[in-house]
């Protein structure tokens, strides 16, 4: 049997440019699942459906991190003015538990479809984050 390299959540380094800019290291990545529109056929005098496929989608991908307002603040204007716009290449790749990068990245393009700055609460001391998220094209390399 194989040895097997087991992760976890916490062992992925994920990357973010948009319009060649570096965004460096995001904490947090959700969506990006490949998935497929389905098309059935069903024959007559009875016979079992027959799958024909379908076309490929690619669902939208969400970034999140630490709001540290020294890195982040002065961006979220330029980052507002690329919502619909801003071409995006985003890396997700495994690292070992030594943190080291691991195979190749798996790579998102698509565009920056929307950007939520951090909540505000006067009685939470809870961490804030800056999320973005991204429509994805049709392809994952």
């Amino acid at each position: 049997m194989p040895n097997s390299a087991p992760t976890r959540d916490d062992t992925w380094l994920v990357s973010l440019s948009i319009d060649g800019r570096d965004l460096e290291v995001w904490d947090a990545l959700d969506g990006g699942e490949i998935d497929s529109d389905e098309s059935k056929y069903r024959p007559g005098g009875l016979a079992a459906e027959i799958s024909l496929g379908g076309t490929r989608t690619v669902g939208n991908v969400t970034l999140g991190r630490n709001y540290d307002y020294l890195r982040d603040h002065p961006i979220v204007p330029w980052l507002v003015s690329r919502v619909g716009a801003g071409r995006a290449v985003i890396g997700r790749q495994p690292l070992d538990v030594n943190g080291i990068p691991q195979g190749s990245p798996t790579r998102y393009t698509g565009t920056l479809k929307t950007v939520t700055p951090p909540p505000v609460d006067s009685m939470s001391n809870d961490a804030t984050k800056i999320e973005l998220e991204f429509t994805i094209d049709g392809t994952v390399s």
